[in-house]
């Protein structure tokens, strides 16, 4: 195994791990930014009114995307231990 194919597996699996964090990364974001405007909006600046529905957001988009990332994760998996042997030598 050479320097490039180690360089090349190092990022697919950050490519892999972006991937899969994206779509989670945008529920948060947009919960956030929903949950701020509400706030400003109402005024209410309690923490516990910020955090949970932030929370509630990211438990649903994990439930939603989970089966996504799954596949997504399973398929890497399978692709980069069934080449194995190439990277043997």
């Amino acid at each position: 195994m050479n320097s490039q194919m180690v360089v090349d597996i190092i990022r697919q699996a950050f490519l892999m791990a972006f991937w899969l964090s994206l779509p989670l990364l945008a529920v948060g974001f947009l919960a956030g930014l929903l949950i701020s405007l509400l706030q400003i909006l109402t005024s209410a600046q309690d923490p516990a009114f910020g955090s949970v529905p932030r929370l509630a957001a990211f438990l649903a988009g994990l439930l939603l995307f989970l089966p996504w990332m799954l596949a997504r994760i399973c398929t890497y998996t399978t692709l980069l231990l069934g080449d194995l042997g190439r990277y043997a030598n």
